[in-house]
């Protein structure tokens, strides 16, 4: 029932914000080309889980008679489902409310709003690091026994916050990792799929099962179908304000539309690409060992420095605990000792990304009724950007 009425709530908002602001240019505080916006947003946005995921899901679901909740269309559409397209609108309406309207209505400078708020990033910083400890057997079977967390995958956590820690010292870091990140995995797509021989003709038709399997069925892909998808739907609910927040500052120039159909079609592309040559792996029994699992490994890597560098970024800035402040140093050594020691202690599973997801629903309710009670008419009278934000119109609109 949450999630519902949270996906409800949201969709209903975007609605109301594309139609009420339908050409309003949408401008952050530190405007960037789209190319370097679209990378900033992928790969703050998705995780490990991208990566390694899929291959283990495609069997589940396409058991019909153990999992009969997914009969109604095929895996790769579910897989893509559960990625993609629907659920970036919520990416939307948090950049956009970050980028346009919280700079008149404040919601989020309330003390209490800002705890809650920088809570939340933190506690999903460290499940995000948890979880990628406790999969790291999966991940990387050739070190360790294939189930057991050992010494050596704690030393991998521990340098992936390391490096997190230091890229978030600057925002130059952020964007370079970012932009490469996304080099990175169009990199891998190509070679997976020059390596698995799919081909055009392969590639082609799984694409087309994809978007038949999902567009045919995408309003059933709004609610939860079952715990499983329940689980994925607040995971990106707990991502969707922190996310919005940190990559607001970055919107370059786009009106409303276009950046809804920006966030909606761009990271779905790739998106559908890859889980298509994953899924003609799975298909054809193609094994990932060795080099493939390599790759896949780096590419994830990269993802999770990438989201956790973004994360510290944003909760470090709201509580004035920047580099600046602290020095290089001690910024570094703070996040990582609260991280790494935070993913121990989460190791154990027993923070779910469920209850992170269940407060955030609860601060966009709460923040709609603080608007609607408070802050009506500064809302309802606003037709620009806010007049701090600025950019060269030209040199975007040549970049983009």
């Amino acid at each position: 029932m949450i999630i519902t009425f949270g996906i409800a709530l949201a969709l209903l908002l975007v609605a109301f914000c594309v139609v009420k602001w339908w050409n309003l240019r949408a401008i952050g505080v530190t405007p960037v080309p789209l190319f370097t916006f679209m990378a900033i947003l992928f790969t703050s946005g998705l995780d490990v889980g991208l990566i390694m995921f899929p291959l283990g899901e495609f069997p589940t679901y396409a058991d019909a008679e153990n999992a009969a909740d997914y009969g109604f269309t095929n895996p790769l559409a579910i897989e893509f489902g559960f990625w993609g397209f629907l659920i970036w609108s919520f990416y939307f309406l948090t950049s956009f409310y970050f980028c346009v309207i919280e700079p008149r209505v404040k919601f989020f400078e309330i003390p209490f709003v800002r705890l809650l708020n920088n809570i939340v990033i933190v506690g999903t910083c460290a499940f995000t690091a948890s979880l990628f400890l406790i999969y790291l057997p999966f991940y990387i079977p050739e070190v360790g026994d294939g189930e057991t967390v050992i010494t050596t995958f704690y030393l991998i956590v521990f340098c992936v916050i390391l490096a997190a820690a230091y890229s978030s010292t600057d925002i130059k870091f952020v964007r370079v990792l970012s932009v490469g990140s996304t080099v990175l995995f169009l990199g891998l797509i190509v070679f997976m799929w020059l390596y698995g021989g799919m081909g055009i003709g392969g590639l082609a038709t799984n694409l087309s099962d994809l978007t038949t399997g999902y567009f045919g069925n995408i309003h059933k892909f709004a609610t939860p179908i079952n715990d499983y998808h329940e689980f994925y739907l607040f995971w990106w609910f707990a991502w969707s304000i922190m996310i919005g927040q940190f990559t607001s500052r970055f919107v370059g120039g786009l009106r409303t539309q276009y950046l809804l159909l920006a966030l909606l079609v761009i990271p779905s592309i790739p998106l559908a690409i890859w889980f298509s040559v994953l899924y003609h792996y799975y298909a054809n029994g193609i094994e990932t060992t060795g080099l493939l699992n390599i790759s896949m490994v780096i590419v994830g890597v990269t993802f999770v420095i990438n989201s956790l560098d973004s994360l510290i970024r944003l909760y470090s800035d709201n509580l004035s605990l920047t580099p600046a402040k602290l020095g290089k140093a001690g910024y570094v050594v703070g996040n990582v000792a609260v991280l790494f020691g935070l993913t121990l202690a989460f190791q154990s599973q027993w923070l779910q990304i469920q209850w992170i997801g269940a407060v955030v629903v609860g601060i966009y309710l709460v923040c709609v009724v603080y608007i609607l009670v408070k802050k009506r008419a500064e809302v309802a009278g606003i037709t620009a950007s806010p007049e701090g934000n600025t950019l060269d119109f030209a040199r975007i609109d040549s970049s983009h």
